[in-house]
């Protein structure tokens, strides 16, 4: 039996010739390649890459795969380490076209790792730039805020970008040398900080949870949540990085007023006398909660994410609890918005940077 490149060469041929590559799937190159005034090839190093992938996986290779080999005649191919389809760039008399596959995750790869240094080279100036991400400000105050740095900006450019529950700022430079490019971003990040730097959490496009993944493996700290209106998103974003097991002590989910008292030791008078959802039994909910798991840092939430509240309460509302140390406290939230998806999100984000603030 043959094995290994040998047997991939034979597969390969095999299906080349047994099957029909000529589906209705895909067709931006063959377009691209017609407008273009090219023919197809078969790529052997995109077939080999599709055969091993297959190989490993167990897996049949079908017609469809077998025709994301073919590319363009004269085009500069882009290798996708990321999935199966490979992206291409096709330069024909000056008039260039990028294909690349439609998944975000595979086309950011892509770029990274092919078609940005494939552009830079019909630039006369190289450009830098850096994603700052805050949260805690809208983008109208934010953009209030950088008046003086937004305000007849011609390079370095800042633009502001609205994300739900938080705004991201892009610093840009282009000049004669990546070195200038990057030491005028550097300038203008400074004054930006200067302006609104308490609502900055990343200075290189982090998420926040994994800013705070990363201060708390840093600091060699545990933590610790308790939640009832958004029922374990806060350790889900934890776990969603790599590492989290070097942080995250234990969670609880304490959507009823009972598990509040069994589990994390909530006095019920608190409930009786304030309602579930108020700063009280927020507060209590993570003193409680760290004191029974041991963890250095505890956070929680309770309150109403919607479509519906109580009598007398808005959705939106919610109540976050903290403690670290001696130390314990709230933050208050109101939304106004009757959007339960879009509150349980922000609530989440909240939490994070109730964290962020302790541990910054």
């Amino acid at each position: 039996m043959k094995t290994g490149k040998n047997a991939r060469q034979e597969l390969i041929l095999k299906l080349i010739r047994e099957r029909d590559i000529s589906t209705q799937d895909d067709l931006t190159k063959e377009m691209v390649a017609e407008y273009m005034g090219r023919d197809m090839y078969l790529d052997d190093a995109v077939m080999e890459q599709l055969a091993g992938f297959f190989e490993k996986r167990g897996r049949k290779m079908t017609e469809n795969n077998v025709k994301q080999a073919y590319l363009p005649v004269g085009c500069t191919p882009f290798y996708n380490a990321s999935g199966t389809a490979p992206g291409f760039a096709l330069n024909v008399d000056g008039k260039i076209a990028i294909c690349l596959p439609g998944p975000p995750r595979e086309m950011k790869w892509l770029w990274d790792n092919g078609v940005r240094e494939y552009l830079e080279q019909f630039m006369d100036k190289k450009m830098f730039y850096r994603v700052i991400r805050t949260i805690g400000i809208g983008e109208s105050d934010l953009e209030t805020l950088l008046m003086p740095v937004i305000d007849g900006q011609t390079d370095p450019t800042v633009a502001t970008y609205a994300k739900e529950g938080e705004c991201t700022l892009r610093v840009a430079s282009q000049r004669d040398t990546i070195e200038e490019a990057e030491a005028a971003v550097q300038e203008m990040t400074a004054r930006i900080d200067s302006l609104v730097g308490e609502y900055i959490y990343s200075y290189d496009d982090e998420n926040l949870n994994e800013v705070v993944v990363r201060i708390l493996k840093e600091k060699g700290l545990k933590i610790t949540s308790a939640e009832s209106c958004t029922g374990g998103l806060f350790p889900a974003s934890i776990t969603d990085v790599a590492g989290a097991s070097d942080v995250l002590s234990s969670a609880y989910i304490t959507y009823s007023n009972e598990s509040k008292i069994k589990e994390v030791n909530v006095p019920p008078e608190l409930i009786e006398r304030y309602s579930v959802v108020s700063p009280q039994v927020a507060e209590a909910m993570a003193v409680g909660a760290r004191a029974r798991s041991g963890a250095d840092i505890a956070v929680s939430i309770t309150g109403f994410a919607g479509p519906e509240a109580d009598t007398g309460r808005e959705a939106g509302e919610a109540y976050i609890g903290y403690a670290m140390g001696d130390e314990s406290g709230y933050y208050e939230i109101r939304t106004s918005r009757n959007d339960r998806k879009w509150n349980r999100n922000y609530f989440l984000l909240r939490m994070l940077r109730a964290v962020y603030l302790l541990i910054r």
